[in-house]
């Protein structure tokens, strides 16, 4: 049984704009930055604990760490008024609706993590525990969770071949809403 999304107004956008798609990438990249380097920030907060130096390197990544955490929350900010003013495309078609039940959970996880993990990691920071006890978990979950969202992006891609993907490679000029340009 095919399922679609229901229209979040007079007429739902039939795919994502270039802002939409530009947030949706340059937070995917810096997400993985942080994924890959966050390391350096555990390793600045314990050795300024146990009064030990950290090299220059380590010390310049918790910079970034910090930063671009901020930076996702703000993006994230901007990308969720996005969603809410201009909305998003409907679900294809060929989209069963366990696989639109699934989206809906995954995007709304996602959402959940782009604020809660930097907001958990400025409380680890400044508060220090339980909070950088509860953002160091976020790794796990941010990577079971991306795993879970490329491959059911490759299921649109390669068994439904509904182009759900290319809506978010290439944007949509027409939408059925005038606000295409955002």
């Amino acid at each position: 049984m095919k399922y679609r999304f229901p229209s979040p107004g007079p007429a739902a956008p039939r795919g994502y704009s270039t802002t939409q798609v530009a947030l949706h990438w340059v937070i995917a990249a810096l997400v993985a930055f942080q994924l890959l380097f966050g390391e350096s920030m555990g390793a600045v907060m314990e050795a300024e604990e146990r009064g030990r130096s950290v090299s220059a390197l380590d010390s310049q990544l918790a910079a970034f760490h910090y930063w671009i955490g901020i930076g996702v929350l703000v993006l994230v900010a901007i990308r969720f008024g996005l969603r809410t003013l201009v909305g998003v495309p409907e679900a294809t078609d060929a989209s069963p609706r366990w696989a639109v039940a699934a989206s809906n959970l995954a995007h709304n996880l996602f959402y959940v993590l782009l604020v809660s993990v930097p907001v958990t990691g400025l409380l680890g920071y400044y508060l220090k525990d339980p909070w950088s006890e509860i953002h160091a978990i976020s790794k796990p979950a941010f990577l079971g969770l991306i795993a879970v969202h490329v491959a059911g992006a490759l299921y649109h891609q390669f068994w439904l071949k509904d182009r759900t993907l290319t809506r978010m490679l290439v944007p949509t000029r027409g939408v059925g809403r005038e606000s295409s340009r955002l």
